[in-house]
């Protein structure tokens, strides 16, 4: 009797550890298939999953089917890093079944240690985590039989029909789309060392055209091209540069995606990323939108809406990503939700 008590007692213990690790979530409204949605592709939309950006990422999927015409016909891909325990994994899975009970969703392990010996430090700590080079690896994680793939981030809200981004057309060869922004100082994102580098710098003569910065939050990726192009590898390699043979950039995983696509990329909308709105990667400054229209904000940089709203020193447009917070406080309301159903 004893042995089973205190086997009952640890049981306890770490169930209540788990349900300890994260806070919880309401259930979201369930949104359903509008008229004309027979017949409409399956979207798959890629994103990662951790306790960090756990709040985000929930709101941001919140923010996919609220507007989404035909929110039944999209399935969420959600990566995991393996080096999460099983209990934080669970605890994850948990977290998003209750926020989303009816919702296609699968969750794919990274394999962290692909990437723990190619990571240098960066200027915020947060970019050097495994998890943020995943989307390297999206065409390996996926199944074959998933030929495109939407990447997010977890720090967005979409606010137009995603359908309209994922209907973007690659053209004859491109693998990859996302808004570019080319008054951005380009040659910024790399060190003196690299432009000093003949070979290095050399990558980008032989374009379709000049190089411009795009933000990597934001994607449409074709898998099969990305597959048979041997892009991880590409990506990979610049990564093994910066680790062994000299710094060439400072920020994350961004520069190796500018070192293989820039000057390639399939140019979208500006809509469909207006980023930084988290203020630079140092003090997260309050930022205002870019001029004209807006399908997606995106929170890039330091600043996340959930942290200042927390804090009470929010940001103007962080009452934007508040309606869509499923995080539940205690004595607050459910039907709170009604202002995004």
């Amino acid at each position: 009797m004893r042995v089973l008590a205190v086997a009952l007692l640890a049981a306890a213990v770490l169930a209540a550890e788990a349900a300890a690790e994260l806070p919880e979530f309401r259930e979201a409204p369930a949104f359903r298939n509008g008229a004309g949605c027979a017949g409409a592709p399956t979207i798959h939309i890629a994103m990662t999953l951790d306790a960090t950006y756990l709040r985000g990422s929930l709101a941001g999927v919140l923010s996919v089917l609220r507007h989404a015409a035909c929110p039944e016909s999209i399935a969420f891909h959600f990566v995991a890093s393996s080096a999460s325990p099983a209990r934080r994994l669970a605890a994850l899975r948990r977290a998003l079944a209750a926020a989303f009970p009816t919702l296609p969703a699968t969750v794919h392990r990274f394999d962290a240690r692909l990437v723990r010996g190619k990571i240098s430090t960066s200027v915020r700590r947060a970019l050097d985590q495994p998890l943020n080079y995943a989307r390297i690896y999206l065409a390996d994680l996926l199944p074959r039989s998933v030929s495109r793939v939407l990447y997010l981030d977890s720090d967005l809200l979409v606010v137009d029909d995603v359908a309209r981004l994922w209907a973007t057309d690659l053209g004859p060869d491109a693998a990859l789309a996302a808004p570019e922004y080319c008054h951005a100082n380009f040659t910024s994102y790399f060190t003196d060392a690299f432009w000093s580098h003949p070979e290095y710098s050399s990558i980008f003569t032989n374009r379709g055209r000049a190089p411009c910065y795009f933000n990597t939050g934001v994607m449409v990726i074709d898998l099969d091209r990305w597959r048979a192009g041997g892009y991880t590898a590409k990506l990979e390699y610049w990564m093994e540069v910066q680790k062994q043979e000299a710094r060439i950039y400072e920020l994350g995983s961004l520069p190796p995606f500018l070192l293989v696509f820039a000057g390639e990329v399939k140019a979208v909308e500006h809509r469909w990323n207006q980023h930084g709105l988290g203020g630079d990667n140092i003090a997260g400054q309050c930022r205002e939108l870019h001029p004209g229209p807006v399908s997606l904000l995106h929170w890039s940089g330091k600043g996340k809406p959930w942290l200042r709203l927390d804090a009470g020193r929010p940001c103007p447009l962080d009452a934007l990503w508040a309606p869509y917070d499923l995080l539940r406080r205690r004595g607050a309301r459910d039907d709170l939700l009604a202002a995004v159903a």
